[in-house]
């Protein structure tokens, strides 16, 4: 099985270690994996703010990068959510879009692919889950809540392979944190009371830890979190998963 790490830029810039610990979590399991070192961006901030056009020379590249490999996986629910669900639209009729059907988060392919059983390691804290808009309602990660089917939690099941942890959820789980890529430029002040307001959900499980799929929604409730000086730390998923590594 051949993988092809996909690390979108933000996290390449920002939270490198998110990257470094879904790399170790490939190799401990065995996959022959290889990081494309001339990948950029997928296209998904232009695509956001209105400008798909400009994403398209992105996802053209990414498709002729990635086509080769069995998976393309990545530490961003988001992003992968961009590349499977939009990709088939912008290159709709001039590009054969191959990418979409192979790209994964992290999550989603450890559970749903290698369907691990055992993680070494600790995590000898209290963590609450971040379930990302994406991760749950395009890549299916967990229940959405407002639908009546039986309640799963992908994110959840992975910690549990980790001794020590004490999981936590949040009231209203899967409600928007209140990034949305550009809505919190746009959006500012909606934005920030969105994230004040998440963020007092996950203290209110007595969590040390906000986890996730998603380093842009950990990165603005973090950035809400350290300005309103409220005591309560944020890491990937990855990261949790790879501590024994």
């Amino acid at each position: 099985m051949k993988v092809g790490l996909f690390i979108p830029c933000y996290v390449d810039a920002l939270y490198p270690e998110a990257g470094v610990a879904t790399y170790k979590l490939l190799k401990h399991f065995g996959i022959d994996v290889s990081y494309p070192e001339k990948q950029t961006c997928c296209g998904q901030p232009m695509g956001n703010a209105g400008f798909e056009r400009m994403a398209k020379p992105l996802a053209r590249k990414f498709d002729d990068m990635f086509k080769d490999f069995d998976y393309v996986v990545a530490p961003s629910a988001s992003c992968a959510a961009y590349v499977k669900v939009f990709y088939p639209h912008i290159l709709e009729g001039e590009h054969e879009c191959v990418s979409s059907k192979k790209i994964m988060d992290i999550v989603e392919f450890l559970h749903d692919v290698l369907k691990i059983t055992s993680l070494p390691g600790r995590f000898n804290h209290v963590v609450s889950v971040h379930n990302s808009c994406h991760g749950v309602r395009e890549l299916g990660l967990s229940s959405p809540s407002e639908l009546n089917v039986p309640q799963f939690n992908k994110i959840i099941d992975l910690l549990k392979l980790i001794d020590g942890i004490t999981i936590k959820e949040p009231e209203r789980k899967d409600e928007c944190c209140g990034f949305g890529g550009m809505f919190s430029v746009e959006e500012t002040a909606v934005s920030i009371r969105m994230g004040e307001d998440k963020i007092e959900r996950h203290m209110a499980t007595g969590a040390e830890y906000v986890t996730g799929p998603d380093s842009s929604c950990l990165m603005h409730m973090a950035g809400i979190a350290k300005r309103e000086n409220k005591n309560i730390k944020f890491v990937h998923v990855s990261q949790i998963l790879a501590a024994g590594l």
